[in-house]
């Protein structure tokens, strides 16, 4: 069985689906402090499949040792955690407490249980300000940026302690660039509480009316246009990858494999490219205004994701514009 932290989350929904195509039992733990109930009956009409929830903080952890007393676990998938960058600027402490604290609980029950697997979502914020892209594996993890960063920067230094005092212990760090898009059935996709952090639901939630005008963070970056370049990957393709994760280190031994894999498309697209690709898509006019640069953002950086394609057979299935056009259908069927 497979513990899935944030499963009602942005990408732990979709990874949930993932692993029912490949029929395994999951039970899933989700506080909603960054997500909705209403998901979990989406996801049920989905998979046309009753979702084991857990309604717990894993911060919490006595509640969370009770909750899991009776299941018996063998992997675990974690990505409950917070993840915002510029919230991690104003609100450090808030994302030491849940994103460390929180592994650090999942450790305490992966002892308990003598569980051996691990895919911890991290992040390509751990890389800081990189010196040059396509980014691999192997460029050296920097200062990090913002809070968020470090909590992932400390949160894999963490699991390489851990498993040298656990040598069975096989985990993976993914680290992903930017997420966006949503489910083909248009159920489920990158729905925040309150004003979105992240471009992508921000833009739709403009274009669909529900919010004034986007505001780019900064337009006067060294790159081709003065915006950010991102390496934005399909959430499904995301999802995928966590499965095939999951599946390599259940049928090797860790000692062969690499502790961190890259997530990425190897395309780094600005903020005004994303906005101009969206509006040729959708045919849908973008407001938006240039703003300040925002604390905690990197110019520039994607991916070489080789390592992935190597190690899990993995590789991107979507383009930019079908991202795109995924996104503005999952906003268009939100009431």
């Amino acid at each position: 069985m497979i513990l899935l932290t944030g499963g009602a989350g942005y990408i732990g929904s979709h990874t949930l689906l993932e692993l029912f195509k490949s029929d395994r039992e999951v039970v899933v733990i989700d506080n909603f402090s960054n997500s909705d109930k209403s998901v979990i009956q989406k996801l049920e009409k989905i998979a046309n499949k009753k979702i084991t929830l857990l309604e717990v903080d894993i911060c919490d952890f006595n509640a969370l040792q009770q909750s899991l007393q009776n299941f018996p676990i063998t992997s675990v998938i974690h990505f409950a955690a917070k993840k915002a960058v510029g919230e991690s600027v104003q609100s450090p402490i808030l994302y030491y407490e849940n994103n460390v604290g929180g592994l650090i609980n999942i450790l305490k029950i992966c002892s308990d249980k003598n569980i051996r697997n691990f895919v911890f979502s991290s992040s390509c914020t751990v890389y800081g300000i990189p010196d040059s892209s396509p980014v691999t594996e192997d460029f050296p993890i920097q200062v990090a940026n913002s809070p968020y960063g470090n909590t992932k920067q400390i949160g894999e230094e963490i699991l390489n302690d851990y498993q040298i005092a656990h040598p069975q212990f096989n985990y993976f760090n993914l680290r992903y660039f930017n997420p966006i898009g949503a489910h083909e059935s248009g159920l489920i996709g990158d729905n925040p509480n309150g004003i979105p952090n992240n471009l992508l639901p921000y833009l739709t939630k403009v274009v669909f009316g529900e919010l004034k005008e986007l505001t780019v963070f900064g337009g006067d970056y060294n790159t081709n246009d003065g915006t950010c370049i991102r390496d934005y990957i399909h959430v499904v393709d995301l999802a995928r990858a966590h499965v095939l994760a999951l599946e390599t280190l259940e049928k090797n031994s860790g000692e062969f494999l690499p502790k961190s894999i890259n997530l990425g498309t190897g395309v780094g697209y600005s903020v005004l490219e994303v906005i101009s690709t969206f509006e040729k898509t959708t045919r849908k006019k973008v407001t938006y205004k240039i703003g300040p640069k925002r604390e905690g953002d990197v110019p520039a950086i994607y991916a070489n994701a080789a390592l992935a394609k190597a190690i899990l057979n993995w590789e991107c299935l979507y383009n930019l514009e079908e991202m795109l056009q995924s996104a503005w259908n999952f906003q268009c069927k939100q009431k």
